[in-house]
């Protein structure tokens, strides 16, 4: 995947207690809004190319599920070009042809 001017790749993990139906409805939650701006890569972690301010509200929505008592919520930055970035079997990743922009 090439990089495009103006845009970050990152990874979105997270983990979302799930002991009670109130953390089930947050998970649900955080993944309906991954899904809107990435490709889930794994269950509960997704690639996404954004802009830096669909970046920022990206973690604004995501802060505001998320339980930060119970929950937890890492973003890691992909290096222009994936550099560095190896996959092993079944490779999902985001065309930037069919880029998501909210």
């Amino acid at each position: 995947m090439s990089a495009v001017k103006g845009m970050r790749r990152l990874l979105v993990a997270y983990d979302v207690s799930t002991e009670t139906a109130a953390g089930r409805r947050r998970l649900r939650k955080v993944a309906q809004v991954c899904c809107a701006y990435g490709v889930r890569v794994q269950k509960s972690v997704f690639e996404c190319t954004l802009t830096e301010g669909q970046v920022l509200y990206l973690i604004s929505r995501l802060l505001a599920v998320i339980d930060q008592e119970e929950d937890s919520l890492r973003l890691y930055p992909i290096p222009a070009g994936g550099r560095g970035v190896k996959v092993f079997g079944v490779e999902r990743h985001l065309s930037l042809d069919d880029l998501l922009l909210i």
